[in-house]
């Protein structure tokens, strides 16, 4: 997106924190229901993030490939299993929790230390490349729309209907 500086920079900002708040929400909380919307929440943030960056083609298949499909799963997941079953032997904190968050500090607090002390302005932001990468994606996405519709379009179909079925599937697992 074409957006004046402050503003691509708080949206960036404002993309940022939300990430890094879903994605401690989708390790933190307790309830899996939570987890999955958080981690919904954190893939539209990233889908987000591919539009401001200009790759809308990239930003339309993580909304309809991960979010769509891969979270719409783990929360069908979740809500098949059983809460009473998952909560009886929920320990508050274990040792592997405790080296975990031991690993997890210390990669932080390197990275807090080390991101301010790199040089970002040797990095060259070029205008003209952005455009060429961008007209580069129309075509690749007018191409990859071709042949999902001429040569792939029974593969297409096939995968459409063995969701379908898999979805069938489910509800009546879950009617059961």
């Amino acid at each position: 997106m074409d957006l004046p500086g402050p503003i691509h920079d708080f949206i960036l900002v404002f993309l940022g924190l939300v990430l890094i708040l879903g994605g401690l929400a989708v390790v933190l909380l307790p309830n899996p229901i939570y987890s999955a919307f958080s981690l919904g929440l954190v893939l539209v943030c990233i889908s987000l993030l591919y539009i401001l960056s200009n790759s809308h083609f990239l930003a339309a298949a993580q909304l309809l490939i991960y979010v769509g499909a891969i979270n719409v799963l783990i929360i069908f997941a979740v809500m098949f299993l059983n809460g009473s079953e998952y909560y009886k032997d929920l320990n508050p904190w274990t040792v592997g929790d405790g080296v975990t968050s031991v690993v997890c500090t210390s990669l932080f607090a390197s990275l807090i230390t080390t991101i301010p002390d790199t040089s970002w302005y040797g990095i060259i932001w070029t205008t003209k490349s952005n455009q060429i990468i961008e007209q580069d994606l129309i075509n690749n996405s007018q191409e990859i729309g071709i042949h999902l519709s001429t040569d792939f379009l029974i593969p297409f179909e096939l995968i459409s209907i063995i969701l379908l079925v898999a979805l069938i599937g489910a509800i009546a697992v879950a009617r059961q």
